[in-house]
């Protein structure tokens, strides 16, 4: 599976699904959700408060609305209260590649997903979204798209891909 890494806004991305930085309640606040939710419209949020709460760690699929995907995968990795650890984050990133693989999608795109409004480290994200990312054995998905929106995070992400 190939994973690329790109800096930029995920709502702009052309892939199958993108994957929205959700709370286990489901409901699109701030940070990239406010940012799907603005550029794809209310009915990515209201399909998925329809679907909520769901398990922290857990993950859900909507269509994408206005946006270039087909589906917004919603990974719950922090809970409603900002709560995020080790093990919401990878299961989240896990889900949300078991549910793209589910769907017969080929391509997917992700945030540094808890980096922004929960307040989880970079490095500590990027090391355990790639290791997530590597460590999956795909049926049908072909690309995953990390897509960091500053140059801070990019170049966090982009050293921890090129390690062995």
């Amino acid at each position: 599976m190939i994973i690329e890494i790109v800096k930029g806004d995920i709502t702009e991305i052309t892939v199958d699904a993108i994957v929205n930085a959700a709370n286990n309640e489901l409901w699109m606040g701030a940070g990239v959700a406010g940012a799907i939710k603005r550029k794809g419209g209310k009915i990515i949020e209201e399909e998925a408060l329809v679907k909520g709460p769901i398990q922290h760690g857990g993950a859900v699929e909507t269509t994408a609305g206005e946006l270039k995907a087909k589906y917004v995968i919603h990974a719950a990795a922090m809970r409603s209260d900002g709560y995020i650890d080790e093990n919401s984050l990878k299961s989240s990133v896990f889900n949300s590649l078991k549910l793209a693989d589910e769907l017969k999608l080929r391509t997917i795109a992700f945030p540094a997903l808890g980096t922004g409004v929960a307040g989880y480290p970079a490095k500590l994200c990027a090391k355990q979204m790639i290791d997530t990312i590597k460590n999956f054995q795909p049926k049908m998905l072909e690309k995953v798209v990390l897509v960091l929106f500053s140059d801070e995070i990019y170049q966090i992400f982009k050293i921890k891909l090129e390690q062995k």
